[in-house]
């Protein structure tokens, strides 16, 4: 698997760190306020966008290319700007933007950075709740918060018969799959708020987090924080989460295999 030198580490971790707290800062100089809602589905079904999804992109986009004009950009809102660069940054502008829309404070900006094709650096940004999480190796991720970096751990000593477990199906398990997995249901018993339930995992605030139908920007720039906390983070399938779709972290290699083996009928 492709590794950064940890001196590469050290300059890009610096930037993200400042990113987020510019992300925050323009958030409320220019943001906080009433905002225009569009369907991109159409009739089709609900998916947001918000005219601050896409300034947040184009206010991203702006700060990568300021620092490093030759890398790649992949963005939910403008799609991708190919390089040969081996670095590219996946960006969700809001992750969460139902609960951009209603009010929930939950939603972030996600950023990853790639390289090779593989997450080696993540940001989760949360403006309204003002704190990032983020890994500033493949060994070291943390949580700043009322103006302090501390370094954070998933919960390793979770057991299956005590483990928290956070779970959102996004409307992409039909009643009929669930019944197959009545364990999972039974232990739903912990909020599951977009990228926010991840990073409390890596936290070590909950053991485990299943998700249906994440997309590259919503699970590449959490994959390195939460393995860089230690944690475990495959598909359904127990595939590499690269490839997203619907995935699930556990904190222990022992909660992850049994927490598949009861996803089995609905993994396929």
């Amino acid at each position: 698997m492709p590794k950064l030198k940890s001196s590469d580490y050290k300059v890009y971790s610096k930037f993200i760190e400042n990113l987020a707290k510019k992300l925050t800062k323009f958030y409320y100089l220019k943001l906080n306020k009433p905002f225009k809602v569009s369907n991109k589905l159409r009739g089709k079904g609900y998916d947001p966008v918000t005219s601050a999804d896409k300034a947040f992109e184009k206010f991203i986009r702006k700060e990568i290319k300021k620092n490093f004009p030759n890398h790649q950009l992949i963005g939910e809102e403008f799609g991708h700007k190919k390089s040969k660069s081996d670095y590219s940054w996946i960006i969700d502008p809001i992750d969460g933007t139902r609960s951009f829309v209603i009010g929930n404070p939950t939603w972030s900006n996600l950023i990853s950075l790639n390289y090779k094709g593989v997450p080696v650096l993540g940001l989760a940004n949360f403006p309204i709740l003002k704190k990032y999480y983020f890994n500033s190796s493949n060994k070291s991720s943390y949580i700043f918060e009322y103006g302090r970096k501390k370094k954070i751990k998933v919960n390793s000593r979770a057991t299956f018969s005590n483990m928290k477990m956070s779970a959102a199906f996004h409307g992409n398990l039909s009643l009929k799959q669930q019944k197959k997995i009545p364990q999972i249901l039974k232990r739903m018993q912990f909020p599951c708020a977009d990228a926010l339930s991840y990073s409390h995992f890596a936290e070590g605030k909950v053991d485990v987090v299943l998700q249906c139908s994440n997309k590259v920007w919503d699970i590449h720039p959490l994959i390195p924080i939460i393995k860089a906390a230690g944690g475990i983070v495959t598909t359904w399938n127990n595939d590499n989460p690269i490839k997203a779709g619907n995935i699930i972290c556990s904190s222990n290699k022992s909660i992850h295999n049994k927490v598949l083996k009861i996803l089995k009928p609905v993994s396929k």
